[in-house]
């Protein structure tokens, strides 16, 4: 169908979100034409807002509003277990479960030769300095059982040999290849039991 070119525009711009093919590009936009004046203003101010006000964890690299992020900032978790993901979405799915109550590190990607990143593309500097203040700590590598995911374990496991750091991995339960924020409650708690030490000193 040919819609008008600003409704077209629109359409496109959903469909660059991830998830969303072209038949529910155009419900959403469709739907969000139905909008009255006043939400549009709010549905714009908000993304407007969100881009402008939020950015990433001084420590950790999650998503905040803040300098640090809630987690972080609370003084109740164990800063010296920290649990290593690739992206700050992957952190829900652990909070969810409500068992794990250290902390995280962002990577904000996988080292991955063939796309041309390596370990300077990721948060890893941060992870190393971070590390290197917490004496006795445990790092728990939450990535995805991929090439990537298993090259930026080795990378981590390597860099981290001379300190004083226990690094361990979540347990094999999860299938190959598996998306993190995907996995079940059940599943995560599993892995995060069972998980194995891959290096310690």
């Amino acid at each position: 169908m040919n819609y008008p070119k600003d409704l077209e525009k629109l359409i496109n711009y959903y469909e660059k979100l991830p998830g969303i093919g072209e038949k529910s590009a155009e419900r959403l936009a469709l739907a969000t034409i139905e909008f009255n004046d006043e939400e549009i203003k709010e549905f714009s101010d908000t993304l407007i807002n969100a881009k402008k006000n939020l950015t990433r964890c001084t420590i950790c690299g999650n998503i905040t509003d803040e300098d640090l992020c809630s987690i972080c900032r609370d003084e109740t978790r164990n800063k010296n277990l920290i649990c290593i993901v690739e992206e700050f979405k992957n952190i829900a799915p652990f909070e969810k479960s409500g068992k794990y109550h250290g902390t995280y590190h962002v990577l904000n990607g996988l080292i991955s030769p063939i796309d041309d990143i390596g370990p300077e593309d990721i948060n890893l500097q941060s992870l190393i300095s971070r590390v290197s203040t917490l004496p006795n700590s445990e790092l728990i590598l939450a990535l995805k059982p991929t090439v990537e995911g298993e090259t930026t374990t080795l990378y981590i496991k390597k860099v981290l040999e001379d300190k004083k750091v226990i690094i361990s991995r979540l347990s094999y339960g999860i299938p190959m290849g598996a998306e993190i924020d995907y996995l079940d409650n059940v599943t995560l708690e599993k892995a995060l039991e069972d998980r194995k030490k891959i290096s310690e000193y």
